[in-house]
């Protein structure tokens, strides 16, 4: 009898039939692939920032390096005179170098960002 009353009162409601489900997995997998490409912009953008916040340390420790020893250095020899804490991480796509004769402080690979 009890079963007979509740299949009365459910016979009404309907769910959601397979093609509603799929039309919202398709959605969701779509949200989730431009949000997958955005994440993978601002990786990018961030190695670019710190590739030029590493430039402008090493130019500035180049430069403090001069103004007391008349000469510059390598990065190693900042490194070894404490101006620069540790050398430059280049795990992140891009390599920073001093030239010792000159003091000019250069950036190869993720520095720029098209």
């Amino acid at each position: 009898m009890l079963q007979h009353v509740m299949r009365k009162k459910r016979s009404g409601e309907g769910g959601f039939t397979l093609i509603e489900l799929l039309i919202v997995i398709v959605i969701l997998g779509i949200l989730a692939a431009i949000v997958v490409f955005a994440v993978g912009g601002i990786t990018d953008k961030g190695n670019a920032s710190a590739c030029k916040s590493d430039q402008k340390t090493v130019e500035t420790a180049e430069e403090a390096f001069y103004a007391k020893n008349g000469s510059y250095t390598t990065l190693a020899g900042l490194t070894s005179a404490t101006l620069l804490r540790s050398l430059p991480s280049t795990t992140n796509g891009y390599t920073i170098t001093v030239n010792s004769t000159t003091g000019v402080v250069s950036a190869t690979g993720a520095c720029t960002v098209n």
